[in-house]
Order: structure tokens, then sequence, then C-alpha cells
């Protein structure tokens, strides 16, 4: 009996250690803020589809919704912001409420630094200005001036959202110590400070109204004094796209400052436009950042999905007065991304980092009806040649035009040959990025062509021909038929407009017709 008690005993105390080295195991994910960027500077979605498409987040576990209204939101008092595309108040609210019902904080993002062209492109706002002709950045020494437009600003998105958070954008601020005033207090005290201390004067309006400054690290990072500077309230996002940590600065300075942090990566950017989606590039970042986050204790993950750069070419009237912006790089619409969405909600929630090429697999099998090897080959079609073309120059110097067509062309035509079983309209995407991509290098390779210093005047027919024969009219339909749920009908006709461009212009050049339209 003694003996048998003795064996009972070791037992039980076996599975009492065992037990508690697996609740030791279990590390609380310190990723609570599990949140989504909505870039709506172009692109602006269709309300349905905005709804929709928070639905969709709230059922992966997402809780945060950022969102960068831009021109899109109606502000009372600012009637020159809004424009063609915004929003009415009740949607906002109605918008607002039913991410609550969710359990989804919606947070406005207001760039209140640089990338506010949207705003100061109008001369009501001139005096704000750092530059009389670049008009992407305020005067951070117009201060009581700022202070009475961008309080305002907060005050009405306030108004309509429930959310602690007031994101105040301040990333890339590219004219910084640009104006006569700036430069003179750079001299002074250095760019970080002239940086810092008109952050500080933001992050003090936001906590007065009873909010908390979320900002963009990148230029922080660059001037670690800033960090000295800024209320205990305010929250860091560290965006980062798959470079180097300290890429921006030394990012030890940021972990040591004491602040709330977020990490971010991104399922569409730099250099993604109309006819390149680096997708591999996009698995990756998220493959190696959300872990890394995790590591660095990051207490939320934004993932960003930009429609644009965030630049504009404007269009000038006289040398100062601006007729129209236009968004430098475009990108395919959020309609198309579905994929890497998925891959998002999926690294959220496992520890482990997620294995790209077994994802793929599984998402094409479940979602297309694929077997491993049509996977496999759908997977192959989407990462081949992610190059981009800039200036006749290919971003790989080893690949020529002529090989990076027949790559688009080869992953094109494998995409059409494969036959989905199931989520036939979301297959389409791919495809339909693949002929936007192999038209545009088929046009790239004959502006190539007509650049060349051996280009004379008895080839212009032969390059006519081939400019007619890309047929743009075939794929704008398909683009519109695609996109019509999410896009409203003047957004989808421009996107067209704008992709062929080069193409009309090039004809119209060489064929000398004055009468085409």
């Amino acid at each position: 009996m003694r003996y048998k008690y003795f064996i009972r005993t070791i037992f039980l105390l076996l599975f009492v250690v065992n037990s508690l080295k697996a609740q030791d195991l279990v590390v609380e994910d310190p990723i609570k803020i599990r949140g989504f960027h909505l870039d709506l500077r172009i692109q602006v979605m269709k309300m349905p589809a905005l709804k929709d498409f928070a639905l969709k987040l709230s059922q992966n576990g997402i809780n945060t919704l950022v969102m960068e209204w831009e021109g899109t939101y109606p502000f009372k008092n600012q009637p020159l912001i809004p424009n063609r595309f915004a929003y009415s108040r009740e949607e906002i609210k109605s918008f607002i409420s039913y991410c609550n019902s969710l359990n989804i904080d919606v947070i406005p993002l207001q760039q209140s630094f640089g990338h506010v062209e949207y705003i100061l492109r109008h001369y009501r706002y001139k005096d704000l200005r750092e530059d009389q002709k670049d008009y992407s950045q305020v005067n951070p020494l117009k201060e009581s001036l700022n202070k009475e437009l961008f309080t305002d600003l907060y005050k009405d998105l306030i108004s309509t959202h429930t959310s602690e958070y007031i994101h105040i954008g301040g990333d890339e601020t590219y004219l910084l110590g640009h104006s006569e005033e700036s430069k003179q207090k750079v001299l002074k005290v250095g760019k970080g400070r002239l940086y810092g201390d008109y952050i500080k004067l933001l992050c003090d309006i936001v906590i007065g109204l009873g909010k908390k400054p979320v900002l963009w690290a990148d230029i922080a990072l660059k001037y670690p004094e800033v960090l000295t500077l800024l209320p205990k309230e305010t929250i860091f996002i560290d965006w980062n796209y798959g470079w180097d940590i300290n890429m921006f600065g030394d990012h030890k300075k940021l972990m040591e400052s004491g602040f709330n942090i977020w990490g971010s990566p991104s399922i569409r950017s730099h250099p993604d436009n109309y006819f390149l989606s680096q997708w591999e590039k996009h698995f990756q970042n998220i493959q190696s950042f959300i872990p890394t986050a995790r590591d660095l204790g990051y207490k939320g993950i934004v993932m960003t999905s930009w429609s644009t750069s965030g630049l504009y070419s404007p269009v000038f009237e006289t040398t100062k007065d601006i007729v129209d912006l236009y968004a430098i790089r475009r990108v395919y619409p959020i309609t198309g991304f579905n994929m890497l969405i998925e891959a998002y909600f999926e690294s959220l929630k496992s520890s482990k980092p997620l294995a790209t090429a077994d994802f793929v697999s599984r998402y094409s099998q479940k979602k297309y009806g694929f077997n491993k090897t049509q996977s496999s080959v759908f997977w192959n079609a989407l990462k081949a040649a992610p190059y981009e073309i800039n200036q006749g120059k290919i971003s790989n110097p080893s690949v020529n035009i002529n090989q990076l067509l027949d790559s688009a062309k080869t992953s094109a035509k494998v995409l059409k040959e494969l036959k989905p079983l199931s989520n036939k309209a979301e297959f389409e995407h791919y495809r339909l990025m693949a002929d936007i991509r192999t038209q545009y290098l088929t046009y790239m390779l004959l502006e190539m062509k007509t650049n060349s210093p051996s280009f004379t005047q008895d080839m212009i027919p032969e390059v006519l021909h081939s400019l007619k024969a890309l047929n743009t009219k075939k794929i704008d339909k398909k683009f519109i038929k695609l996109n019509k749920s999410a896009l409203y009908k003047a957004e989808l006709e421009q996107e067209n407009e704008l992709r062929n461009s080069k193409i009309n212009l090039l004809y119209k050049r060489l064929s000398g017709n004055k009468n085409s339209n």
C-alpha cells in the first residue's frame, strides 16, 4: 500500500510540475491595440463598402481603425477642406456608431505638420505655409495660427469620434527648416528642436481636449532630443516596411524613452503603384516585423495600407495659384489585397512568425479550391520579377525590359490558365493586376525605344501601331466592373484616365493629331 501511495504521489507531483511549466510558457501577448489604417486621400470607399470592411476587421480580431479621412471629412467651420467625395456628418456618425457596436475604436488621423497640401492649397490658409510654392507643410513658427486651425479641426473630430486618441501625423516633414523664420531657429537650436517644439504644441492641444496624441515615429527617431520635450501621454507609431530598425535613427533611444509604442507594417507602400504590387515584400514585412514588435514589447500593431505616397503634383494657374493636385503614385485599390489582409489577421493570432509559402498554399486551397501544385504555381506567378522602372532604369540592373516583359506575360498567362473553383471575383483582381502590368511594360518598351538616341522619324508608324494595339478600353472596363461596389464611378473613371495618361500622351505626341481627344 505504501509503495502504491508513493507512486501515486510521484505522478501527482509530476503532473503539478508539468502544469506549472505549461503555465509559465503561456506569455501574455503585449499587443493590445490590433489595428488597421485606411488611407482615404484617394480611392474613397463608398460607405456601405466601408462598413463591410469594418465588419470583416471585427470578425478577425481587429479592435482599432485609424481613419485618414483627409478631404473626406465634413469639417463644419472649414468648408474649403472637404472634397467632392466627402461624407456627410450623418454618415460619419453612423459609421463611428457602427464600429463601436463591433468593438472597434476609430481613431481619426489629422495630418497637422506635413502632408497638408489639401488644406494649404487654399489661400485662406496661405499664412500657415512653410513655402509659398510647395504647400505640403505648415510653418511651425506660426504658432497662433496653427493652434487656432488645428484646435478647431481636433474639436470637430472629437464631436463625431469617441476614441480616446487623436493621431496628429507628424511624419515626413521634408521642408523642416525651409522658411526664413525656420532657418533662423534651426541656426539657434537645431532642426530637432524646431520639430519638437511644434509637435509639443500639437500634443498639448490634444491633451487639453482630453485626448491622447498619437504620431508617426520617423522624425523623432531622427532627432531623439524631441523625446524629452513631449508629454508622457504621447504614443509613437514605429512604421517599418521591411528595413533595418535603425533606418530613421537610433531605435534604442525610442525604446528607452518610456513612451507607449505601437508598430506598423504595410500591405501597400512604396514602390507599389498601378503597375507593380510587391507581394513577397509585404508578406516578408508581416513575417518579420510583427514578431519583432512583440519581442520589443510594443503595445499595438497598426497595419497601414497606402493608396498613394502622400506627395502631390500641383497644377498651377499662376506661380502661386493651384488649380488642382494630382497624387504622386497611385496603387491598385484595397479590393485586390484580401490575401495580405488575411495574412495580417493570422499573424496577429499566432505567436509564431508567418510561414508565407505555407500560408499562401492554405489560403489558395481554401479560397480558390486549388491543389498544392496549383497553389505553388499561383504564388510563383504573383511574386515574379517585382522590379520598378524609373527614368528608363530598372531597379534590378541585371534584368532588361524585354526580360521583365516576358516575365509579366508568363505570369499573366499562368493566372489566366488557373481555374479557381470558388471566389472567382476575388481571383479576377490578380488577373487584372497582371494584365495592367503587362500593358504597362509593353508601353515602357515603346517609351524606352522612343527615348533612345537611335530613334528616328521613320520608326514612328511602327510605334503608333503598337500603342494603338494596347487596347486600354478592355482593361478599363474590367477595372470598373471589379471595383464599382467599393469606389465611386467618378473615381474609377479618373483612375483609368490617369493610369493610361502616358500611353495616350505619347500617341498624341507622335501622331501629331491635333483633333485627337
